[in-house]
């Protein structure tokens, strides 16, 4: 009885280590499990008793593997099967071209077939991304008020929202300002101003992209009801790197301008104008960190001469810096910058806004 009781327990201990992984550790230790993946730090294996471990890469010597394994080499290579050890080389046997030797130095990844299935996914997903995925957004909002002698409202809020591949970007944007005075009766309102559009980017190579874009601007103080811009051209990445992006480009676009008609400063009749015209846009864009990365600093500035009228032309300019407080959220200082050459009668050429407050962050992507 005592040695049938035996043989049993020796027979699933076999079975289990059988269809077990098991590593060695440079100070003898071994531990028996599922071997999920490992990068060149560490070496993740999901044990029976003690669950997820972790162990240091450095300090694994030997890996027998009871499942295939898939080894990502140092020259992009993968073999994928079975993995025994000797000396300090892995030797997999593979389904199609038997035992190949990989020295450990060489290996950079390890993975079994659950997990190279979702890298697999991933990287299909990274290069054809569905069209909601990548998503990232940003919220700023800067807000004054005063009372007693004086009693006004000033309200600022611009929100961005992009989606940004090695293919391709799509960039949506908008920006209101609200200004309001209360000491006379009635109030007036002093600023009432909102700007938005839609760009899209698309890489025709590392280098060089085409683009297209719509815009559209209503401003009540300069009696626009609407300017709406439909245009685009080709850019050129002259700075591409992790902390920092800088962009120029170039194209034409079709600007339709709606103003209405108003009474100006001297109590003459300004009649509604219709506008259309065909414009050159030329710009750059810069996106950088600084200060150790805690501060991101953004400009973009596109001036666009008029075609169609000689002598007009306009430009925007934006710059924002936000110091990160949280990972969601940071303080952001924003000025723009609006200016034609063309007012309507008794207006000025220029409108800027400088704003302070905070900005809400979502998504972890590129901007």
């Amino acid at each position: 009885m005592r040695r049938s009781l035996i043989f049993a327990v020796a027979l699933c201990v076999f079975t289990v280590c059988a269809h077990a992984d098991q590593i060695t550790l440079k100070n003898g230790d071994r531990l028996t499990g599922n071997i999920v993946k490992s990068d060149d730090k560490t070496l993740l294996i999901k044990t029976e008793l003690s669950g997820d471990v972790n162990v240091q890469w450095d300090a694994v010597t030997s890996i027998v593997s009871s499942q295939n394994l898939h080894l990502g080499l140092k020259d992009g290579q993968v073999v994928v099967g079975r993995v025994t050890t000797t000396d300090g080389t892995f030797n997999v046997t593979t389904a199609t071209t038997g035992t190949v030797e990989a020295p450990k130095p060489t290996v950079v990844v390890v993975r079994n077939d659950d997990e190279q299935k979702s890298y697999d996914a991933e990287i299909d997903r990274l290069r054809n991304p569905h069209l909601l995925d990548f998503w990232s957004a940003l919220l700023d909002t800067g807000l004054s008020t005063t009372s007693g002698n004086s009693s006004t409202l000033n309200f600022t809020l611009a929100a961005k929202a992009a989606r940004v591949t090695e293919r391709d970007k799509i960039s949506v944007y908008a920006t209101a300002v609200y200004s309001k005075e209360d000491n006379t009766s009635p109030s007036q309102t002093t600023a009432h101003a909102i700007n938005g559009g839609i760009r899209g980017d698309f890489n025709l190579n590392p280098k060089v992209f085409a683009f297209g874009f719509t815009d559209f601007q209503y401003d009540a103080f300069q009696h626009l009801d609407l300017r709406n811009v439909l245009g685009g051209g080709l850019g050129y990445h002259v700075i591409n790197t992790k902390n920092t992006q800088l962009d120029v480009f170039g194209g034409g676009d079709f600007n339709q301008e709606y103003y209405g008609s108003y009474i100006d400063n001297a109590g003459a009749f300004v009649p509604s104008l219709t506008r259309k015209s065909a414009e050159i846009n030329l710009g750059q864009t810069l996106n950088t960190k600084i200060l150790n990365g805690r501060t991101v600093l953004t400009e973009a500035f596109a001036v666009f001469p008029n075609v169609s009228t000689d002598g007009d032309f306009r430009f925007t300019l934006d710059i924002s810096a936000a110091t990160k407080l949280k990972n969601w959220l940071s303080w952001q200082v924003t000025f723009s910058d609006r200016f034609t050459n063309y007012p309507q009668p008794g207006l000025v050429d220029n409108d800027t806004i400088l704003s302070t407050g905070l900005r809400l962050t979502f998504g972890k992507g590129k901007f």
